[in-house]
């Protein structure tokens, strides 16, 4: 090779290595010196369907779910059972269903789906003492026992109505659950078709819009009861765990819409009510009645540095908080770069502050929701996805802004595991939970409160589906700062939502935008300073690790013939504060560590940290 050619190659080569240098700069590109990542792909996760045998184990205290069908929504019955704290199991063995004293029949009673022996059997149930709970009972000649003549279909129900006398609705009038929104009242063609019923033994405990019986009930001689619900209790919960409310949500946010709470509520007081033995989980930690979680979302130039201000004042009130940070190191359509040297620096305080470092995307883009699943590979700083337009957005993928962004805020909070993930104007695609398992996330909160119809954390599904479920659990969010009226002005409103959910141990998930101080400062600073007498608080992060591993603890209770009732739990993982809460007034006779530890009051009990098995004897005092 002549010497004029190996200095030309030499030559290309520097042109080369300086516009790669150069180039992204020019472009608006912020490049960390010496910082490339993450290296490992995000491997593809194969899922198969969830199996009802995965809720199968579990002792006779607990309530059965008898399943009369698979191909059905039984996945919301589970994830909603769990969330309220219900101890029980799925089987389709009506023999064992039956030895519970609690059975829930789902989805239906027909005589197509059950056999004649096993409908003879659940007739019986009621009799002999036994609670029957029964999902759109359309046929198997057990109508009396369920106590109507009749039934109709129809597609027309958007309101139930509880009935205020009966014990176990009675709360719900001072929890104004009263009437609840479980349909489209404007296009009645996205409803599910629900069931009324007729010709009713007793008065209904509850009732559709027009007066007919939504869900009846019965009392025997023996004790036992019966209901009949003419709704998919499951399908209801899956509307608003998958974020498809078909027009159910009466607020987008900012308002109290508890009908999957209350629903939830009715089958828990049904269960609580139906034996001196039945406990059942608490949903706040410490026994707290709310689970309050303050969070940030870090998505413009003057918000990086506020957030310090917000946080220096939430550890002087003695809370943590959340911040959602967009790891914005290009300009583009959106805003200029924050995440520079300075930025990171800002987020290297916050971490030492003791706040929870979460993600926010990379371009935190309009569409979020529309970006491919990416490849696994994508990596900084050749990820570069550019915001052209408020409808255009090029280069991006849900896997680049997941990876990239936890990849970059682990390294500026070199002690903080990334774990929480909020999307960009909360833009929230069916893939987003799959995309997140890949990543290595756990929690999400791309939701509202409102639009899940509910006020409680939940697990989700592949897809936003019905048959997968995931280890990701979400987080909606209640309140935020950017709906009209400023949020300095809505005071009130919020406390008012926030006394109202932790009348049943609900969770608050606040979103304050940083983006300014003066009005939205004093607003979290009083909020805090209100609920803090009665309110948990912690990070997303903290939250979830508690709520994931209350998820799978196992609780059992026996009934001694003494009248001693012996409780065990079980947990693979170490968990702190759960809490017990019980149908009656108990003291505590015996456990596997000193009573001393072990915090009884107001019917429910705080148990100390523990892992694997703990026990502990309860008797029941006398009224």
């Amino acid at each position: 090779m002549h010497f004029v050619q190996k200095i030309v190659i030499v030559a290309i080569i520097l042109v080369i290595l300086l516009l790669g240098y150069f180039y992204p700069r020019a472009l608006g590109t912020h490049i960390f010196e010496g910082v490339s990542g993450p290296e490992q792909i995000s491997p593809e996760i194969l899922y198969s369907p969830t199996s009802y045998e995965v809720y199968a184990d579990g002792s006779e205290s607990r309530m059965a779910v008898l399943l009369t069908s698979e191909n059905s929504n039984w996945l919301g019955l589970a994830h909603g059972f769990k969330t309220i704290g219900i101890p029980f199991v799925i089987t389709k063995d009506y023999q064992r269903a039956l030895s519970h004293d609690v059975v829930f029949v789902y989805p239906s009673i027909s005589g197509k789906l059950i056999s004649p022996q096993a409908l003879k059997a659940i007739r019986q149930h009621p009799e002999d003492g036994g609670t029957l709970i029964g999902t759109n009972v359309l046929g198997g000649g057990l109508s009396d026992v369920f106590g109507f003549d009749a039934i109709t279909e129809s597609k027309e129900h958007a309101y139930m109505t509880f009935n205020e006398a009966h014990d176990l609705t009675k709360e719900f009038k001072a929890l104004e659950k009263t009437t609840i929104k479980i349909g489209n009242d404007e296009t009645s063609q996205f409803n599910a078709g629900s069931n009324s019923y007729t010709g009713l033994t007793n008065k209904a405990l509850a009732v559709y819009e027009n007066g007919e019986a939504a869900i009846t009930y019965r009392d025997f001689e023996s004790g036992g009861r019966s209901f009949a619900y003419g709704f998919d209790l499951g399908q209801l919960l899956l509307k608003g765990y998958n974020w498809r409310d078909s027009g159910i949500a009466q607020n987008y946010v900012n308002a109290y819409q508890p009908t999957l709470d209350a629903l939830l509520r009715l089958v828990l007081n049904t269960y609580k009510t139906s034996s001196s033995a039945s406990i059942t989980l608490g949903t706040v930690p410490e026994g707290k009645s709310l689970a309050t979680i303050i969070t940030h979302d870090v998505d413009f130039t003057k918000s990086i540095k506020n957030a310090i201000d917000y946080a220096k004042m939430e550890k002087e009130e003695g809370v943590k908080a959340t911040y959602f940070i967009q790891t914005k190191y290009m300009k583009d359509f959106n805003d200029d770069i924050f995440i520079n040297d300075e930025g990171a620096s800002y987020v290297s305080q916050l971490e030492d502050l003791g706040m929870e470092i979460a993600s926010h995307s990379v371009s935190h883009s309009l569409q979020f929701h529309e970006f491919p699943m990416g490849d696994g590979r994508e990596s900084y700083p050749k990820y570069r996805p550019f915001v052209l337009s408020q409808n255009r957005t090029k280069g991006a993928s849900l896997l680049g802004e997941l990876r990239v962004s936890k990849f970059l805020l682990e390294t500026f909070a070199k002690n903080s595991a990334v774990i929480s993930f909020r999307p960009g104007f909360l833009r929230n695609p069916d893939l987003l939970p799959e995309a997140l398992a890949r990543s290595g996330y756990k929690y999400s909160s791309a939701a509202t409160a409102n639009k899940s119809l509910t006020h409680f954390p939940f697990q989700l599904n592949k897809g936003r589906a019905f048959e997968t479920e995931i280890d990701i659990f979400e987080f909606p969010i209640t309140v935020e700062d950017e709906k009209l009226p400023l949020m300095g002005d809505r005071l009130p409103e919020a406390l008012a939502i926030a006394d109202k959910i932790k009348d049943y141990g609900g969770t608050f998930v606040l979103l304050n935008h940083p983006d300014i101080l003066g009005h939205k400062f004093e607003f979290e600073q009083k909020f805090i300073r209100h609920v803090k007498p009665y309110a948990w608080f912690g990070t997303l992060g903290e939250y979830g690790d508690w709520w994931s591993t209350r998820n799978e603890v196992a609780l059992d209770t026996t009934l001694e013939e003494n009248g001693i009732v012996e409780v065990t739990l079980n947990s693979k993982v170490s968990i702190k504060g759960l809490t017990l809460k019980l149908s009656n007034d108990f003291k505590i006779i015996k456990g596997d560590i000193a009573q001393s530890s072990l915090k009884l009051s107001d019917q429910q009990i705080i148990l100390p940290e523990f892992q694997g098995e703990f026990k502990i004897q309860l008797e029941r005092l006398e009224n």
